[in-house]
């Protein structure tokens, strides 16, 4: 594996429903209290403990661990009122998330105690815009990680508001290396590049396929390039991933959206289907002690996506509508107005899944391939 630092230098729900099965977050913002016992829970069992995993905010403010605790403590219902990426544990409570972003124990989006829904979690920020959201979504996450950078609008918006460092990942001479490159010079970030090569990806089939919910081509060459972005990340301290997941499937960004008859339902069904790439996503990044960020999952972007008519974000060729709209009024329009290639083709990571499949036999199905290295780690 090749690693490339370009420096920086100056330039310009989803929805409701079961939860998503539970991953162990290694070394991510976790953190344990244990303490005497001066807090029960409704049958009087005492809290000993209080775990919490990712981050919290109230009304756009981030709270701070001690705070997030002595609420939990305290008056735990008011966690009803939580926004952020978390998964909590005190005493015989679990709380997650509104929308389950980080796994852990319980169902997304609830207070669950003794067995029971104690309530629903559903912070309600202030009204705002579709860009008062989005720059909300990226401060309250920027304070920590690194940025996955593919040079794409989602990517290269996401970039310029954190201001963090950023990782690229791709076999040489892939379009998504040079593209994050041009971006991160344009933005004037640093932007460690990755090239992988076959037999990295190769190596790293199994680990993937064993972690991942849906077991397809399609999810597994997208989580393959995930897998090498969280490598890099826990590899340099990081836990945290900013990323740009959500975007193409609230704005309108794949290009099938162009022809669809049905546009409006075509977007409704691939917004409920974020739920498990979430879970896909979190599955390889905690194989490296990470986990991934998403600002455009942010309920602020969410409710502002949900508000603008499918009409309004896929027009006359143009997809994507409202995000490059707001965009252009952060980034260069080279990169708010660019098209790019989705993250398995951009990355090289697909057309080398196909040579790996054609080399093991199987010349006419990837997913056959796939199969395989499934039964193989399962031991049959």
């Amino acid at each position: 594996m090749k690693k490339t630092v370009w420096p920086a230098h100056a330039g310009h729900s989803l929805s409701s429903g079961t939860s998503i099965s539970g991953y162990a977050i290694r070394g991510c913002a976790i953190a344990t209290h244990y303490i005497q016992c001066r807090f029960h829970t409704v049958s009087g069992e005492c809290m000993t403990s209080f775990e919490c995993t990712g981050w919290v905010e109230q009304d756009g403010t981030r709270l701070s661990l001690a705070e997030v605790e002595k609420i939990v403590r305290t008056d735990p219902e008011r966690v009803r009122t939580f926004g952020g990426e978390f998964s909590l544990s005190f005493g015989a409570c679990h709380a997650r998330d509104h929308f389950g972003i980080i796994p852990g124990p319980g169902p997304k989006g609830l207070l669950f105690c003794d067995r029971q829904v104690r309530c629903l979690i559903e912070p309600d920020p202030a009204p705002c815009t579709l860009e008062e959201a989005i720059v909300t979504a990226v401060r309250l996450r920027s304070d920590e990680g690194v940025t996955a950078l593919s040079g794409g609008v989602d990517s290269s918006l996401v970039a310029a508001l954190a201001r963090r460092e950023c990782v690229t990942v791709g076999l040489a001479g892939s379009h998504d290396l040079s593209r994050a490159r041009h971006a991160a010079e344009i933005l004037g970030l640093s932007c460690t590049e990755v090239e992988i090569t076959p037999d990295e990806i190769a190596d790293a089939l199994p680990a993937v396929i064993a972690a991942i919910p849906k077991k397809d081509p399609v999810n597994t060459s997208i989580a393959v390039t995930l897998y090498f972005v969280a490598r890099w990340a826990g590899e340099h301290g990081y836990r945290r991933i900013l990323a740009g997941q959500g975007a193409d499937e609230l704005f309108g960004g794949y290009a099938r959206y162009l022809s669809s008859p049905v546009l409006e339902d075509d977007l409704a069904r691939d917004v409920a289907g974020l739920e498990l790439q979430a879970e896909r996503d979190q599955a390889v990044a905690a194989l490296h002690g990470t986990y991934l960020s998403m600002p455009y999952l942010d309920v602020r972007v969410v409710r502002a996506a949900r508000a603008i008519p499918a009409h309004a974000k896929v027009r006359d060729g143009v997809r994507k509508i409202p995000l490059r709209d707001v965009a252009g009024r952060h980034i260069p329009p080279e990169l708010a107005d660019y098209g790019k290639k989705a993250m398995q083709y951009g990355s090289g990571v697909w057309g080398v899944l196909k040579k790996l499949a054609r080399k093991n036999g199987y010349k006419t199905s990837v997913q056959d391939y796939i199969d395989h290295i499934g039964r193989v780690e399962h031991g049959h």
